[in-house]
């Protein structure tokens, strides 16, 4: 029976603790990265063509003699030297300054005294001014370097080469992940089987930490939920 008891006691603080932490997942996501996946592919396997003519070239195979080896089958690998800097800014002013004044006055009337429109007496005025002034100006800059080697996934029709790769260091208690996909033109590969990011299309790239480290840039689920429920 105690047994019973203590087991029920366990689930009753497990389930509600397990509802609370989703709850906080789900307050705090991680914006995603469309990654290509997957991360990493085999080689496919070629069967030879059963072709007695002699010759050394074999289209399934073929890899030129007379030239440094580059990625161009799926299973090859390629190394992206991450170069990316992105920046960009705006600014905007706009001002405005509008005034007007009028004025008037009576010096006579038919049975009235001339006397009666002295100096303020019979006169009328007004005046009126707007004034407005506005400055804007956001600024965004993203500095990004580094190296990765990644796998050729598919080879398109055209000949491009659909490239995906993912690269994990853990120290301690903290791993760095660092995941990178695009599509890449095979003339655009230099000597050394190297290519840079600036030439590669849809490039997505990600750089994240888990553990320990990553947990402290984040907001605590309770200002969180504040965060998201203030009208303010």
């Amino acid at each position: 029976m105690n047994v019973l008891l203590n087991v029920c006691g366990w689930l009753a603080f497990a389930v509600p603790a397990a509802l609370l932490l989703s709850g906080c997942e789900i307050m705090n996501p991680r914006p995603p990265v469309d990654i290509q996946e997957p991360t990493a592919a085999k080689p496919v396997a070629v069967v030879a063509p059963a072709v007695n003519n002699g010759s050394i070239f074999q289209r399934g195979q073929y890899r030129p003699l007379f030239e440094d080896h580059r990625a161009r089958l799926i299973g090859d690998t390629l190394t992206v030297q991450i170069i990316e800097k992105v920046s960009a800014s705006q600014k905007s002013t706009s001002s405005i300054d509008k005034s007007g004044g009028l004025s008037g006055s009576v010096t006579a009337l038919p049975g009235i005294k001339p006397n009666s429109f002295g100096i303020g007496r019979a006169s009328v005025g007004g005046s009126s001014s707007n004034t407005f002034a506005n400055k804007g100006g956001t600024e965004n800059t993203n500095d990004f370097s580094g190296t990765i080697t990644v796998t050729v996934t598919e080879v398109l029709t055209n000949g491009h080469l659909v490239i995906s790769g993912e690269k994990q260091i853990g120290v301690n208690h903290n791993v760095d992940v660092l995941r990178f996909s695009g599509q890449i033109d095979p003339r655009a590969i230099q000597p050394g089987n190297s290519v840079a990011s600036a030439q590669i299309a849809n490039v997505r790239i990600e750089h994240r930490g888990r553990g320990a480290q990553a947990e402290a840039n984040g907001i605590g689920w309770l200002s969180r939920f504040f965060l998201n429920v203030l009208p303010i």
